[in-house]
């Protein structure tokens, strides 16, 4: 696959990513939670404090978004092994790392205030192995890219 098709698909998946997240995060999250004030409403001092955690939760992830897209962008230059991949690549896993961070200890806080089910609690643990999982790979790929970058450094000097 050419560089600049790699680029395109890797834009479109993350575009894709974030416009159904965009769906999930603010529309249909928020309308599943409407309809379940109307079906419970002794759940009603839950809603925004889920909803605007939820809300904060989705910012790093756009956050993430945005430097994949720049990462994308060089590789469609050919600068697939470049130092700015690297650190964008060590940002996407510090992202990663504090955003799973903040998603278990907000359940948690959530569940000892009361306003959560151990269940869910436990239903929280898939998403923050997921971050885990993208916390490993982008600080593995950073790694690998960085030496890469560093050993097309000493290449490019070579006669």
């Amino acid at each position: 696959m050419e560089q600049k098709t790699l680029s395109k698909w890797i834009t479109f998946a993350l575009l894709g990513g974030a416009i159904i997240g965009f769906i999930i995060f603010f529309v249909i999250i928020p309308v599943y939670g409407k309809n379940l004030l109307e079906s419970y409403p002794e759940f009603s001092n839950r809603f925004w404090p889920w909803l605007i955690f939820l809300w904060v939760f989705a910012i790093p992830c756009y956050a993430a978004i945005i430097a994949g897209l720049k990462i994308s962008r060089r590789i469609g230059l050919d600068q697939s092994f470049c130092m700015e991949n690297a650190a964008s690549l060590k940002t996407i896993a510090c992202l990663a790392a504090g955003d799973t961070a903040f998603f278990a200890l907000g359940n948690g806080a959530l569940l000892l205030m009361n306003m959560s089910h151990p269940g869910v609690m436990l239903a929280s643990l898939f998403v923050a192995f997921i971050g885990f999982a993208v916390t490993i790979a982008s600080a593995a790929l950073s790694h690998l890219v960085k030496k890469a970058a560093i050993l097309k450094e000493e290449n490019d000097f070579t006669i």
